[in-house]
């Protein structure tokens, strides 16, 4: 790996934040978020996987990683974020309150709302994701992707029925076009960022994301993270998580860590300049579901307040990840995770294997007492890309 590179910033942040903009990961929405998950068909929680071996060969105390591969057929977490969108704008246009948001119960009704077309914008995942949850509900979906996506994944997405096309926009000029089509077509617009105006979705869909702490919560009540490492496109997985981890009293805080790719680096660039920043051009990287130029506003309001360190890396960096993450040491279970799950994974070996990295490590306090908890957040949803990075 001769061209991995990592470049940090860190800041000191409280213990925990207590802030309005978290709220929406208190406990009684994440417990209601949880409710509505488990009643979907065929939910069951994704396999946290703990890589013991990796751990003690790369000197902490140990890794986990939640294996979004498993999640509900899609192949990575973001159905989590676009079902439960999804079924709160259903909820209100049916009136139902929280306790009454459940499948079976929507889709009860579904005559009165057969007829509604959901759009978004996408590098893949999302995407995908707004076909299933629609279809799933009985509601029609459209999206768009970016120039250069994979027919792969445009297919992927055509097969739950979407109206799919890619487009000759890069992924930010793609997410304002389906914004203009859902004003002119009268469809709700369904977008995993936010801006001035449109609030409301991106934060049901951070919720959404909760259900990745309750279902750790669950699976391991026994060993707590010292350090929590989540990538970011847009950042509305990460400052999703963060929030949720902010409102568990009764563990302590671990570190956050925002992980970028060096093409698409607007959460890194926002911090440098203390300011939202949007990276314009082409945004060069493998890592497509990585690849924004411009933060969510509402996941930059978090993060930049409570994050402990954000982190860019080469694609060499991701493939590392892939590889290590595929070929595991003895005793230790296989992940396959595409260029944008695997990019944490590949950080920390890099971080705690590489001596070009030991001012990282120092930086991130990371010891051999630490715990890592990682997100695969997708598995080889472009399986050409996956086996020309781990074959070759």
């Amino acid at each position: 790996m001769d061209n991995a590179a990592i470049s940090y910033q860190v800041q000191n942040v409280a213990e925990k934040l207590e802030s309005a903009l978290f709220a929406f990961a208190n406990d009684d929405n994440t417990h209601h978020v949880s409710k509505f998950h488990r009643s979907l068909p065929n939910y069951s929680p994704t396999p946290l996987v703990k890589l013991s071996q990796l751990a003690n060969h790369l000197g902490i105390g140990e890794i986990l990683v939640k294996d979004e591969s498993y999640r509900l057929g899609l192949n990575s977490f973001k159905g989590l974020g676009a079902s439960y969108a999804i079924a709160k704008h259903l909820g209100k246009l049916l009136k139902l309150n929280k306790d009454e948001l459940t499948f079976s119960h929507i889709v009860s009704e579904k005559s009165k709302y057969k007829h509604s077309t959901f759009v978004t914008a996408t590098d893949g995942n999302h995407g995908r994701a707004v076909a299933w949850a629609a279809n799933l509900l009985g509601c029609k979906s459209v999206v768009y992707l970016p120039k250069g996506s994979s027919p792969a994944r445009l297919n992927a997405i055509r097969n739950y029925g979407a109206n799919a096309s890619i487009t000759t926009l890069n992924y930010d000029d793609t997410v304002l076009y389906a914004a203009q089509k859902a004003q002119a077509e009268g469809w709700i617009l369904l977008q995993d960022t936010s801006w001035d105006g449109y609030e409301e979705v991106p934060t049901h869909i951070m919720q959404g994301y909760s259900t990745l702490i309750t279902e750790y919560l669950h699976q391991e009540p026994d060993i707590w993270p010292t350090h929590v490492f989540v990538q970011a496109g847009v950042g509305s997985l990460a400052a999703g998580i963060l929030a949720r981890l902010c409102h568990i009293s009764d563990r302590p805080m671990p570190r956050f860590v925002v992980v970028e790719p060096q093409g698409a680096p607007c959460l890194f660039e926002s911090k440098t300049h203390n300011r939202l920043v949007r990276v314009q051009g082409d945004l060069p990287t493998i890592m497509a579901g990585l690849a924004c130029g411009e933060p969510s506003h509402l996941g930059w309001a978090l993060l930049k307040s409570a994050a402990s360190a954000f982190l860019i890396c080469s694609d060499d960096v991701a493939r590392r990840g892939m590889k290590v993450l595929g070929n595991p040491l003895t005793g230790d279970q296989r992940i396959i995770s595409g260029e944008s799950g695997a990019v944490t994974l590949g950080t920390l070996f890099e971080i705690l294997s590489n001596a070009d990295f030991f001012d990282v490590k120092q930086a991130l306090n990371l010891t051999f007492e630490s715990k890592v908890l990682l997100f695969s957040t997708e598995g080889d949803t472009d399986p050409q890309m996956y086996r020309d990075i781990v074959w070759r």
